[in-house]
């Protein structure tokens, strides 16, 4: 990067950092560290609740995730407004009601401790995971960037952001996400903005478009089904709703969000705006991919989107690297023509399905090449990642962006990390201080007390996360990676809460049994591959429903017995 870049980078981080440790003063015991001391607004709570989903993780895969695969990712997305009202209407006065710390002090009280404790321990083992693999996105950046070590990354940035959140607490989190997510909006229009500026002379936005539609590229909505189809409308309403149901409605990272509002209205007001905003939002930073892989079909492409790892290939392998760059240059000239006849069919309109045909024959071969080189480079361990999708809009960003503007987008991925990790990292120390060691303790802190051992349970929840991290780089797509890890865990939990609910008979002793016979059998499910990961949330939440429903049916039974 250029020294202008540098400047805008370390400016802008710095900036933040000092303003959220301005509104973080004042701190006083576990209320205002953990609960910023319930007086958010409602346009707070909706900001804190998407740039917690909006990490670096969606900036990063997200275009490359449509660049490689079309933008069928955003059907995951399509059961969340439904899951929002059902969250309003359920779940949030119960825990305004109760005042609690974490959703799952709620069910110490409506069943027992050991059910609270072991939905707190699903938590924070999925929370725990998912936050190391973010971590890993933002490392990526600085390992690209200085050229250094990614192991070496992974630790400065999960250690600048331990320190941010150590000192902050949950008032840092929430204002430095207002700050941070107005700076991403904009971001996100400048790079669709960039992107369709590079267009070759002559080429529109709508022959952008054309050609990334030909390509499968804009498959917004698929109908097909299959089980094991991972993004299709019938996955994404219902499997998608589950999970949304259960990630907002349960887990402590988006809970810790919302129970942080002023009141019951001002809560609700956050989660359902977030149920008409998230969609548009994800549909734009995925039609960034798909306008880059456009743009790329128009211009010369890299073999290989992570240049470390290319370079490293191209200095053990110089003969292999040349024959195959030559044929990939051959190839991609063709391409680039048949690209460009496309476009021309389509002004003029001529049958265009030869030239699809010809043009989907090449996008083959290309990535034919691109596999021979994969292959060869996970063999050899040139690259610690096993491909280039978290690459795509990185390599995008340092090669075609002007001076300042490479250093503004940078600064915008890690300041999305560092609004959804630290946000991870405070739920994970207030599900771990008052769900396990503080319920069962009958000894009294005091405020000062509180603090301190606030701030060491983030610490060692960071520390965890970096050891995670360390261990993300065999993951392919990132953002693809922490669905699939929450939904293990995310139906179970949901099942838990519905229960708890809905079945007012239903005992501790039952549902804790039928959590861990469902976990068991998500796994199972999971490792023999039998359905796509977005309907283990479904199978999950209605197997402890059901074992439950049974399981009281039979008590009932024998009582009248």
């Amino acid at each position: 990067m250029s020294l202008l870049d540098w400047i805008v980078l370390l400016a802008t981080l710095l900036g933040t950092i000092i303003y959220g440790v301005y509104k973080s003063r004042g701190q006083h015991g576990v209320n205002t560290y953990l609960l910023a001391d319930k007086n958010m607004p409602w346009y707070i709570v909706l900001i804190g609740i998407m740039a917690t989903q909006a990490s670096a993780i969606t900036f990063l895969s997200a275009p490359g995730q449509a660049y490689t695969d079309g933008m069928r990712f955003v059907q995951y997305y399509f059961g969340l407004p439904l899951a929002m009202i059902v969250i309003c209407v359920t779940f949030i006065p119960i825990f305004r009601k109760l005042n609690v710390y974490t959703a799952y002090e709620y069910l110490e009280q409506r069943f027992d401790r050991k059910t609270r404790l072991l939905t707190a321990f699903l938590f924070l083992l999925s929370r725990g995971l998912s936050t190391g693999i973010s971590i890993y996105a933002p490392s990526i950046i600085l390992s690209s960037i200085l050229g250094w070590n990614i192991y070496l990354t992974n630790a400065i940035m999960g250690g600048l952001l331990v320190i941010y959140t150590y000192t902050g607490g949950a008032k840092a989190v929430a204002h430095t996400q207002k700050l941070q997510f107005l700076i991403i909006l904009a971001s996100i229009g400048l790079a669709g903005y960039l992107v369709v500026h590079q267009l070759p002379e002559g080429v529109s936005f709508s022959d952008a478009l054309y050609v990334a539609g030909k390509s499968g590229k804009l498959n917004v909505i698929t109908t097909s089904f299959s089980w094991k189809d991972k993004y299709n409308i019938w996955s994404g309403m219902i499997g998608g709703f589950f999970l949304a149901l259960s990630y907002f409605g349960t887990d402590q990272s988006q809970v810790g969000r919302y129970i942080t509002a002023k009141d019951t209205r001002e809560s609700s007001m956050g989660l359902l705006m977030n149920g008409l905003v998230k969609i548009p939002m994800q549909f734009l930073i995925l039609l960034i991919g798909a306008l880059l892989f456009a743009l790329y079909s128009f211009q010369p492409a890299p073999l290989y989107f992570n240049d470390g790892a290319y370079n490293k290939y191209k200095q053990h392998e110089p003969a292999a690297s040349q024959q195959i760059e030559t044929r990939y240059n051959q190839l991609h000239a063709i391409y680039q023509m048949q690209a460009m006849a496309l476009v021309d069919a389509g002004r003029h309109n001529t049958a265009t399905a030869p030239i699809v045909q010809d043009l989907k024959h090449s996008q083959q071969q290309l990535q034919t090449l691109r596999d021979s080189v994969i292959v060869t480079m996970n063999q050899k361990h040139y690259s610690a990642d096993t491909s280039d999708t978290n690459y795509i809009f990185l390599y995008f960003v340092k090669h075609t962006l002007p001076k300042g503007l490479v250093g503004l987008l940078f600064a915008v991925i890690f300041l999305a990390s560092w609004g959804s990790i630290s946000a991870a990292l405070n739920s994970l120390t207030a599900s771990s201080m008052m769900d396990i060691q503080l319920s069962g303790s009958k000894k009294i802190m005091n405020e000062k007390a509180q603090l301190v051992t606030g701030r060491l349970h983030t610490l060692g929840w960071g520390i965890f996360c970096i050891g995670v991290a360390m261990f993300a780089t065999h993951m392919g797509s990132l953002i693809e990676a922490v669905n699939v890890l929450g939904s293990l865990f995310y139906g179970t939990i949901l099942g838990i809460f519905l229960v708890a609910f809905y079945m007012k008979k239903a005992k501790g002793n039952t549902v804790f049994t039928a959590a861990i016979i469902t976990e068991a059998c998500v796994v199972i499910i999971y490792l023999l591959n039998i359905i796509s990961f977005l309907w283990l949330n479904v199978v999950g939440a209605l197997l402890v429903v059901l074992i439950c429903w049974v399981w009281c049916g039979l008590s009932i039974s024998r009582s009248m017995n």
